[in-house]
């Protein structure tokens, strides 16, 4: 029989092997020299903290100090060289190791420090003109120096802190003492130190990754472990919540001392579900994961890269994008929450790399390339505000709730923490009501009615047209005077800032048009409705 060529058909349909991502072609870009924070004496401690703290008003470095711990806190526009004198916080007894802002108020920060002590300070709106040595609040719980504390995401003045007692404890901050030396919680149930801890979306878990190797998933409030992984050839250091993706990425290192990632089921942590060598450098790795935009960067200690990656839900679940390099080593990373970044600039990211060999703050911004000048709506979806969802006693009660969101777009009334900047209640909702009850309203109580529209008109046009304008220009509370442009690129910022302001107010100019037309109907409905009487 002679041999022939059999054609099958195909059973599958063809894939493409490339993948379609909008962030495909991110890159970083590095601040101007004059946009840096020069002379700056960043701490030479050994510690494995990010040692920088962001939002968008302050930028807070722990730095040297003699006699205890300090750190800077530095207003975010006031780049340049640092005056050699410029005032410290400083009340600790020991290194301070780690300091985080409160995601609700921006002038409140917390610290810990050597001295077994977490400080709360209340940071002023204006200049520092001295240091500040007097804490709010001071919490005494922990037997042995404090090396980690993290806020809760959603819970307004629940802090978090961890020690080398091996202990986490729960501190309610809404109590009006001063001392607090008994926590509500305290969660006992690792054997070694706790090298990090990260949150889920709700704050409803809490991961943990401790020096005995193991990752830990647990319930905070009832201080309970849920899961736990005990996965020999990866030895984790940084633990993370990737949203709402149920799984968790950790960094450490491999049986032959590489450095290594690895992505978790967190309901299953017994095998890790991707694992991953980088490369044989001894820095340890900081992971930030951005849940709007599904991005995760992966920052070297001690070397000037970010790498950074794609998550997705389905595998390959972690998709390589690009890596940043750099030449100047970083020691420690801050990031700008969402609300302070350029949005003009289509920036999606801000890191703040503390280099000590240079004694200089680099901020690296994470940046879309798009060619429209207008506002990117689908590399900003909805973000977490800066306004809590739960309050203290709700989230201790058993209640969760995820963050609220808001849109990055300037001029947005959510996204400032601020409540002055808060509208009154819109016209339109009285309007409204006076239509569904038919328009059939006594004389007397339309009077009382129209009373009340016009003290509320006078309110927005006197309360309106200020607070619209510094939500235009910025994306968060507008502490200091904006200083005059220096580049062209600052020069076009400022325009583009400015054109924005201009549609908001021809807006804010139509809205008066329709409410006058809605008064004027009203009327001449009252004065038929006297007629016919």
């Amino acid at each position: 029989m002679p041999w022939g060529i059999v054609f099958l058909p195909l059973q599958m349909s063809w894939h493409p092997q490339y993948r379609s991502s909008k962030f495909r072609h991110v890159y970083g870009k590095a601040a101007s020299r004059d946009k840096c924070y020069d002379c700056v004496p960043i701490t030479c401690s050994v510690h494995d903290n990010h040692f920088c703290a962001v939002n968008p008003s302050f930028i807070a470095v722990v730095t040297e100090c003699v006699g205890g711990g300090a750190f800077l806190v530095i207003p975010i526009k006031q780049t340049g060289k640092l005056d050699p004198h410029y005032p410290k916080v400083c009340g600790h007894k020991g290194n301070v190791l780690d300091i985080k802002w409160n995601p609700f108020n921006d002038f409140v920060i917390a610290s810990c420090s050597e001295d077994a002590t977490v400080k709360i300070w209340d940071i002023p709106n204006q200049l520092i003109k001295k240091s500040i040595t007097t804490p709010k609040k001071e919490l005494l719980g922990h037997a042995r120096r404090v090396g980690l504390i993290e806020w809760h995401p959603t819970a307004d003045n629940i802090l978090f802190s961890s020690g080398y007692d091996y202990k986490i404890m729960i501190w309610n901050l809404d109590v009006k003492d001063a001392v607090l030396s008994e926590p509500v919680k305290i969660i006992d149930v690792h054997k070694d130190v706790v090298l990090s801890m990260s949150f889920n979306t709700d704050g409803s878990l809490l991961a943990t990754a401790c020096r005995d190797r193991k990752i830990r998933v647990i319930d905070p409030r009832a201080g309970t472990v849920l899961q736990e992984a005990n996965y020999k050839s990866h030895r984790a250091n940084k633990v993370l919540f990737l949203g709402n993706m149920k799984k968790l990425f950790s960094t450490g290192t491999s049986w032959w001392n590489s450095r290594q990632i690895a992505l978790w089921d967190q309901n299953d942590l017994s095998v890790p579900l991707l694992e991953e060598d980088l490369d044989g450098s001894s820095g340890l790795l900081f992971p930030v994961y951005d849940s709007d935009t599904h991005m995760l960067y992966v920052v070297g200690k001690g070397d000037g890269n970010i790498r950074y990656y794609e998550i997705s839900p389905e595998k390959p679940y972690l998709n390589y994008l690009m890596e940043y390099r750099s030449h100047l080593p970083q020691k420690g990373i801050g990031m700008m929450p969402k609300r302070g970044l350029d949005v003009a600039a289509c920036e999606i990211f801000r890191f703040y790399k503390l280099i000590p060999t240079k004694s200089l703050i680099e901020p690296v911004s994470m940046i879309v390339p798009r060619r429209s000048e207008s506002y990117q709506e689908d590399i900003y979806p909805l973000t977490a505000a800066a306004q809590p969802a739960l309050t203290a006693q709700q989230w201790l009660n058993g209640i969760n709730k995820g963050p609220l969101l808001v849109s990055l777009k300037p001029g947005s009334e959510a996204v400032s923490p601020s409540p002055q900047f808060l509208d009154p209640e819109p016209f339109t909702e009285v309007t409204d009501l006076s239509q569904q009850e038919g328009g059939r309203m006594a004389l007397e109580d339309k009077q009382k009615l129209g009373e009340i529209r016009d003290s509320r008109k006078k309110m927005k046009l006197e309360g309106e047209l200020p607070s619209s304008k510094k939500m235009c220009l910025f994306n968060g509370p507008d502490v200091f005077e904006c200083p005059p442009p220096k580049t062209e690129n600052e020069l076009l910022q400022m325009y583009f800032r400015q054109q924005e302001e201009i549609r908001q107010l021809r807006l804010l100019v139509n809205q008066r048009d329709v409410q006058i037309k809605q008064l004027k109907l009203e009327l001449r409905n009252v004065r038929m409705d006297t007629h016919d009487n």
